[in-house]
């Protein structure tokens, strides 16, 4: 079997390795944080280092794409997270359920679609540990790669990696080195450097400001609304956290300055008070501050430019390939799809560089880009939306379909599974709006206008909420 360096030690960098591991490959994580796990779980909140993860303290989801992969390809994890003081969620049980919809009836289907939550840090120390006793897998914690170095090409004319070599001025020699750094990857300096053509590379700020605030208390909230809810100039967040914890996260436009008073605890709890279907999440011990996230990129990349493979030897997965707006909590996702794919991939592969660099490009635009895309396109649309009602100017008008799936899902049990599919990475809007009873149901609402939400926030009122 071949020999693997992946470099970055986060939860997709060692759900990688993992299943590279278990294949019989000999996976060696590079992770740049010097500060090993803690011994306990419940330890990460507090204790655990990990400046390189700008967004360690910012609420994830593991959607149930997640858990199906895990089980499936990492069996043992969702105990293991559940052992940490993760959660299982359940948006169909019957509390859950819209109370619009009077098919209240279980689906045989319905328990695929159960998931499990909680904080990074913890989420991370639960695959840490996993990772650290996987067969073939060793991780070394503080080792910084500072570029790749490179041996006899398998392509004439693209660059070949053999290797990493350290900040220290170590080379580790690979058969493959896989970039799992994330959101801050410097995967195109590496290759340029190493004498490689540039990636394809798009990248822009999304745009989009968030304020969350962590709570804790005996019993978890209800929920009466999607984790998602846009509420005019901003949007509510709301996640369910492991060990008695959740957190509340408003995001808004950045164009959008008079929204910096988020930042205040006080003018923050008095927002989601006016949010009747998300106040009660308040009802709990606040146990941090607001924090601030912003300058979030959204970033695509393609190694594979006309043809041709810039450099061999060389995978991204996960953020290092693209990343996007956090709302939608697809990261660890889509994540872990893609460290699918690239398990798959090598399995057929590993030996051909020339080939495992075509087929992991081919099927990372066939299996991964459809969720980047499709959120790319929700994003735009909403910020959008943002900056015409801060501006006062006309509201572009929504993506039709979607707005009819909305309406539909919160009177129709099949068409609210549907939309729930596609917020859990289970499948594709393009899918589910085939399928002949939901396309039906939106047939239905074609002719007739979509009803205002109620409850959404004008600019008037969220000024006076902001002042006080």
């Amino acid at each position: 079997m071949s020999k693997v360096l992946i470099c970055g030690g986060g939860v997709i960098g060692l759900c990688a390795a993992t299943m590279l591991g278990r294949d019989g490959h000999r996976v060696t994580v590079l992770e740049a944080d010097p500060a090993d796990q803690p011994g306990a779980a419940i330890e990460g909140w507090d204790s655990w280092e990990r400046p390189g993860v700008a967004q360690f303290k910012q609420p994830h989801s593991l959607h149930a794409r997640f858990r199906m992969i895990g089980d499936r390809e990492l069996p043992g994890l969702t105990d293991d997270l559940l052992r940490a003081g993760c959660v299982w969620v359940d948006h169909l049980d019957s509390q859950s359920l819209p109370p619009t919809i009077t098919d209240r009836v279980p689906r045989p289907s319905d328990e695929a679609m159960r998931c499990v939550a909680g904080r990074r840090p913890i989420v991370e120390w639960a695959v840490a540990a996993m990772a650290q006793v996987a067969p073939n897998v060793t991780i070394r914690r503080g080792t910084k790669v500072r570029e790749l170095i490179t041996g006899a090409s398998a392509v004439p004319g693209v660059p070949h990696v053999a290797g990493v070599r350290t900040t220290s001025g170590e080379e580790i020699r690979a058969d493959l080195v896989v970039d799992a750094m994330g959101r801050r990857s410097p995967a195109g300096e590496w290759i340029v450097g190493a004498g490689g053509r540039s990636p394809i590379e798009k990248a822009e700020d999304c745009n989009f400001v968030y304020f969350t605030r962590y709570f804790s208390g005996h019993q978890r909230p209800r929920r009466i609304e999607r984790t998602l809810t846009p509420m005019g100039l901003f949007s509510v967040l709301t996640v369910d956290g492991d060990n008695d914890t959740w957190s509340i996260t408003l995001y808004t436009s950045s164009k959008n300055k008079a929204m910096r008073a988020l930042r205040d605890t006080t003018t923050f709890n008095r927002v989601v008070s006016a949010c009747p279907q998300q106040a009660h999440w308040l009802d709990g011990k606040p146990i941090t501050p607001v924090h601030l996230l912003a300058g979030v990129l959204d970033r695509y990349r393609r190694f594979v430019v006309d043809g041709q493979p810039v450099i061999t030897g060389f995978a991204a997965v996960g953020d290092a390939w693209a990343c996007t707006n956090p709302s939608a909590g697809w990261g660890l996702s889509v994540g872990l799809l893609h460290a699918q794919v690239l398990r798959d991939v090598a399995r057929r592969q590993i030996n051909d560089p020339e080939a495992f660099s075509r087929d992991y490009d081919a099927e990372t635009e066939r299996e991964v880009f459809p969720f980047y895309r499709n959120q790319i396109a929700a994003d735009r649309a909403r910020i959008a939306e943002m900056n015409a009602l801060e501006e006062g100017t006309p509201v572009p008008a929504p993506n039709p379909i979607t707005a009819r799936l909305l309406v539909a899902a919160s009177r129709d049990a099949d068409v609210f599974r549907g939309m729930l599919e596609i917020a859990m990475c289970v499948a594709l809007p393009q899918e589910v709006i085939a399928r002949p009873h939901i396309a039906a149901k939106l047939a239905e609402l074609g002719g007739h206008p979509l009803p205002p939400d109620p409850n959404i926030i004008d600019r008037h009122r969220m000024a006076a909420l902001l002042d006080g």
